[in-house]
């Protein structure tokens, strides 16, 4: 599902125009990316919980000419399911 495609259905399961919904599902969007940036847990219950977990700096291979690289160490964004979200999916 695209974003233009989750706005329209927002737009119709809430009775939201396009434009409103657009509004709603954006500021959805940058809400959750706030809380993620202070490394704040995003938690929906039933739905799932979105997190930040950091990766340490290790060392990778160039799949062409076998060079060792060092990977830096970065943040990476993490969702774990509920248990509702993965009952749904697996009926």
């Amino acid at each position: 599902m695209k974003k233009v495609e989750l706005v329209e259905a927002v737009a119709e399961q809430a009775g939201l125009t396009k434009a409103d919904a657009t509004r709603a599902v954006d500021a959805t969007f940058d809400t959750i990316t706030k809380a993620l940036v202070k490394g704040d847990k995003v938690p929906f219950v039933g739905f799932g919980t979105f997190a930040v977990s950091k990766r340490a700096k290790r060392e990778g291979r160039n799949p062409q000419t076998g060079a060792k690289v060092v990977i830096p160490a970065r943040n990476a964004v993490t969702f774990k399911a509920g248990s509702a979200l993965k009952e749904a999916v697996n009926k």
